[in-house]
């Protein structure tokens, strides 16, 4: 596979906060960067040497983008096929668009998981009303409905506690292919977020723990409290992934883990991710690093963490009752502030994260919730 060295131009498809946080990374290394999107003035295109403003669909556009670049990666799994494929045939695409291909359809992705052998909850395809029905015969009720494409942070998902649920469901889907998941009573949901060369180096971050709101990642606590069969167990699932998958970058594996201390697959991320972005602050090598060091062709880089974290989203709501108190966090030596750049603070969008070092993990956790109730206090 061809390197890729410092110097070189590494193209962007989407222009949000992972795309952010990866222009940084190549920036501090020497790297060129171009981002590619439907946006203008983005997060990824504020850092970027050049922003293209485009549809995906525009194939043309995509190309002429392609041509001025020496490799391509993508910070969002909903890049059409077609765009990675027209990409593919100018400069190569990292990870490839057949991983692509199946992460960002859930009926491909657990049929994927499933036929490779790792755990996942049990779940039916549902293409009307008619199979919906025949599903919730099969798995039951409470249970989970959700698109087979398209869907993330909670978004194009409707619970189903009754069969009288169902005609509802459905409807507000808005779809016509879906896949129906058995409810998993889990204990907490853990993921862990490793990196593949294109000659099989494989190196991961270990386990963390994630707590939601409103299916939206709150907090990660890293590490997150595991016996070592449990560590091994993930690292086995992450590895079967990336080498089964054929995947040359970062990919996240969300898990659930059970009351039976089991581990079964929730979704795949074949990019960096929100629970990792603790990575900046407390590890040798960021994943936004190791997912530029996989995408040129560099060795990986150690993922040892040197402290305990704990990272903080920070959604619009922060900003609901004015600006926050960014001096207050900003005298809290263990805290680093991150804001992604986005203008328009509403409710339940992603502008940033907090991390915390701490002691233990425990601890990491508590400053960083500390840290952000203190933005909104009177400054």
């Amino acid at each position: 596979m061809k390197t890729f060295l410092p110097g070189s131009t590494v193209g962007v498809l989407g222009s949000g906060q992972l795309g952010r946080m990866f222009a940084m990374s190549a920036r501090e290394m020497g790297y060129r960067v171009h981002t590619f999107s439907p946006d203008a003035d983005t997060p990824t295109g504020q850092i970027s040497d050049v922003e293209v403003t485009a549809s995906y669909d525009d194939l043309d556009a995509v190309r002429a983008f392609a041509r001025n670049v020496d490799v391509v990666t993508f910070e969002f799994e909903n890049v059409p096929a077609a765009t990675a494929a027209a990409i593919d045939k100018i400069v190569p695409v990292r990870p490839a668009g057949s991983v692509l291909h199946t992460t960002q359809h859930r009926i491909r992705e657990k049929q994927f998981l499933s036929g490779a052998g790792i755990p996942v909850a049990p779940f039916r395809l549902v293409r009307s009303l008619d199979d919906l029905n025949k599903a919730i015969d099969e798995l039951g009720t409470p249970s989970i409905l959700k698109t087979a494409g398209f869907g993330y942070d909670g978004k194009g998902q409707a619970r189903i506690a009754t069969r009288d649920d169902a005609a509802s469901a459905w409807a507000s889907l808005k779809t016509d292919e879906a896949v129906l998941e058995g409810f998993i009573d889990f204990e907490r949901e853990l993921s862990i977020i490793a990196a593949r060369t294109a000659d099989g180096q494989f190196a991961h971050y270990g386990l963390v723990e994630n707590q939601h709101k409103n299916h939206i990642l709150d907090l990660t606590i890293a590490p997150a409290p595991h016996s070592a069969s449990l560590l091994a167990a993930a690292e086995e699932i992450a590895r079967t992934v990336l080498t089964k998958l054929d995947v040359v970058g970062v990919l996240c594996v969300e898990l659930f883990l059970t009351r039976d201390q089991q581990l079964l697959v929730n979704e795949l991320a074949p990019r960096p991710h929100n629970s990792g972005h603790w990575t900046i602050d407390a590890c040798v090598t960021s994943q936004f690093e190791q997912q530029l060091r996989t995408v040129c062709g560099l060795p990986l880089g150690s993922t040892e963490q040197l402290r305990p974290a704990a990272m903080a989203n920070l959604l619009g709501d922060v900003w609901q009752h004015g600006t926050p108190n960014w001096s207050a966090v900003c005298a809290m030596p263990d805290v680093k502030l991150h804001l992604y750049g986005k203008l328009d603070a509403r409710p339940g969008r992603k502008m940033g994260h907090l991390t915390a070092l701490g002691a233990t993990p425990e601890a990491a956790a508590e400053t960083a919730l500390r840290a952000r109730a203190a933005l909104l206090s009177k400054s």
